[in-house]
């Protein structure tokens, strides 16, 4: 591993933006560090550190960071869809299409199915020895929630090239265009009382921080203070003057979430925290220019969404194991909680990092075989939307109830476990056939 990690980072061409890839393994290592932080687990179940301490919320203007991995996302989708243009030009934009397709979402779904098919096993065992009861119950409910960011993920891939159509035809417009449709739909959700349109700014909020990663590639952000000044005052405004809540992230029990679904002001969020990576381009690219610092981000890369899948079963299995041994569990934000804090976050750190090296070599890309395929577009887009689906239903329905048949409403249509498993592996299957 070492050797090649050194190989890798070695052979790195010398028009590589290395910042970006420092800041992908940055945006989930905040996310990591800061779901293991913000857990707040007791015998009665687990809470979020925020509600017990809401003074921290403010924290959230920083630490949610999850816009910056999306941003990064449409900066590389946008080099990778024009280079396989380039490098394809006998080819029709539709099989152009399922190559693209293929080749973006193998390292993300191979280590994804793997951990929906390991828990999916562990589950019925669970179940069928008659557990699921405590923090194993709350366990097969929560490890699969992070799934949600896969599902979106897969949106933005897909949407990807008629994204950039849009993009390269009107520039910043093509975002302004996505931003005000949010503004839209919250106006019509918070003014008018229109139900269900709110669930529209899954794609508009996010597609539009993905948008500015197209305007990065092409060195259209070019005022990063004005980004991140804007939508920074256009956030606080929203947070002080609207019905919007000051968190950044969900919080239990609240009427309006600025995550679930994404909200304008999310998007504002969004805006400066993009603006503020910008900025740090110039210190951010110095530093990932040292060959040492460089090699770390590199293998850390290749590992990236296997840690991120499994770092809520590593925090959980530390819970676990201390109820287990009859180690007490702290009321949180009291100060014997705050003390196993770095204890918790090391062990749980050890114990990602075991899972790691035992499922890592899912996540590395494995070349195409030459053949046929089903060979086209559509195959493709009917294989990532099936996935999308089956990754979103799994989130929200977890392995809870598997034997009881416990479902959850996915849209209009209500999808138990093993159904969502079933969609997002055959979406999956099609992906990968139509994309060789």
């Amino acid at each position: 591993m070492g050797s090649s990690v050194r190989e890798l980072a070695g052979a790195t061409p010398a028009t590589r933006d290395r910042y970006i890839d420092l800041l992908r393994v940055a945006s989930l290592g905040t996310v990591v560090l800061g779901h293991w932080l913000m857990a707040a687990v007791t015998t009665d179940g687990v809470g979020n550190l925020l509600a017990v301490l809401p003074g921290l919320q403010p924290l959230t203007w920083v630490l949610q960071i999850m816009p910056v991995f999306f941003f990064v996302g449409g900066f590389s989708h946008a080099l990778s869809y024009r280079s396989l243009l380039r490098k394809r030009p006998e080819d029709s934009t539709d099989r152009v299409y399922s190559a693209f397709l293929r080749a973006r979402l193998q390292r993300l779904l191979r280590p994804t199915m793997v951990f929906v098919l390991v828990w999916g096993a562990a589950a019925l065992v669970v179940q069928l020895l008659g557990g699921g009861g405590g923090l194993t119950g709350v366990t097969l409910r929560l490890v699969t929630q992070p799934l949600w960011f896969i599902g979106i993920y897969l949106a933005m891939v897909a949407f990807t090239p008629p994204l950039l159509k849009l993009h390269d035809r009107y520039g910043w417009g093509a975002f302004a265009a996505l931003a005000g449709a949010a503004a839209t739909v919250d106006v019509l959700r918070f003014a008018a009382g229109v139900p269900y349109l709110e669930f529209l700014n899954f794609a508009f909020v996010w597609l539009a921080v993905h948008q500015l990663g197209f305007l990065r590639a092409d060195g259209r952000i070019r005022r990063p203070a004005l980004l991140a000044g804007s939508g920074l005052v256009a956030a606080a405004a929203l947070v002080a003057l609207g019905p919007y809540p000051l968190s950044m992230v969900g919080m239990p029990g609240e009427k309006i979430s600025n995550m679930a679904p994404p909200t304008l002001a999310l998007l504002c969020h969004g805006l400066w925290l993009v603006g503020a990576v910008e900025l740090l381009r110039a210190p951010g690219s110095w530093l990932v220019a040292r060959p040492r610092v460089w090699r770390t981000v590199v293998a850390a890369n290749g590992v990236a969404m296997t840690a991120f899948l499994w770092h809520l079963t590593a925090m959980l299995g530390v819970y676990g194991a201390m109820l287990a041994l009859g180690v007490p569990l702290p009321e949180p934000a009291t100060g014997a909680w705050w003390a196993q804090v770095p204890v918790r976050i090391a062990v749980a750190a050890g114990i990602t990092a075991a899972l790691v090296a035992v499922f890592r070599a899912f996540e590395r890309p494995v070349p195409a075989v030459p053949g046929r395929g089903a060979g086209s577009g559509p195959v493709s887009a009917l294989g990532v939307t099936l996935t999308l689906l089956g990754v979103l239903g799994l989130s929200m329905v977890g392995y809870g109830g598997l034997l009881e048949g416990h479902t959850t409403l996915l849209i209009a249509v209500r999808v138990s476990a093993p159904a969502a498993v079933a969609m997002a592996l055959g979406g999956w299957l099609l992906v990968e056939r139509a994309g060789r």
